[in-house]
């Protein structure tokens, strides 16, 4: 059975590592699924698009294009993007039909500690117009399917949740009765690494 599950939350709040980490798990079950990193598909399909609430809606509808048409053919998708606003994410729920969201639930506070790349240090000051959390809004999801609180848990213990609400709604079998496949981290950092190479990607 094929699903999409949508890792949503405000830039650093840990949506790539979790989801990567859910999904290089799903692949080495044997399931076929797909990674659609926000950064990735918008440097691919939405090359023309800014960051105002149109162009964030539309980025965001694509990619729940995109994961309709894995789903249709067999395929989990496996989603990680901002998607800020909660009218577009319902949409797209209604488009996919299995859709779980997963909540990356982080403060600002935390976030502006964190903040590897400066982001929100730059925000704050005034410098990048329409961030998410800072001049522009982030509407959490009212009921989302997991929530994790990434500012107080480890990602294996938000890792553990997440598979633990898969195998709770039968969409994930246990691993004895799965079959293995070798694909691995190493495996997805090549592919990415040939992907920069041609140029689709940093």
């Amino acid at each position: 059975m094929s699903f999409t599950l949508w890792f949503t939350g405000m830039s650093g709040a840990g949506k790539t590592t979790l989801s990567k980490r859910v999904y290089l798990e799903i692949r080495r079950l044997g399931y076929r699924a797909e990674w659609l990193d926000g950064d990735l598909i918008r440097a691919n399909f939405s090359q023309e698009l800014g960051f105002s609430k149109r162009d964030r809606d539309i980025n965001v509808r694509r990619l729940g294009f995109i994961s309709h048409l894995l789903n249709k053919n067999g395929i989990v998708s496996v989603v990680a993007a901002i998607s800020p606003y909660r009218e577009v994410r319902d949409t797209n729920r209604r488009l996919l039909g299995n859709y779980l969201e997963v909540f990356c639930d982080c403060p600002l506070d935390a976030l502006v500690k964190r903040d590897p790349k400066g982001l929100y240090k730059r925000a704050l000051a005034g410098e990048i117009p329409n961030f998410t959390g800072v001049s522009d809004p982030y509407e959490p999801p009212l009921h989302p399917d997991v929530h994790v609180r990434t500012d107080q848990e480890s990602v294996e213990e938000s890792f553990a949740q997440v598979m633990a609400n898969l195998r709770g709604r039968g969409l994930l079998l246990p691993e004895d009765q799965c079959v293995l496949c070798e694909y691995c981290e190493e495996d997805e950092t090549a592919w990415r690494s040939w992907l920069a190479d041609l140029g689709y990607c940093r």
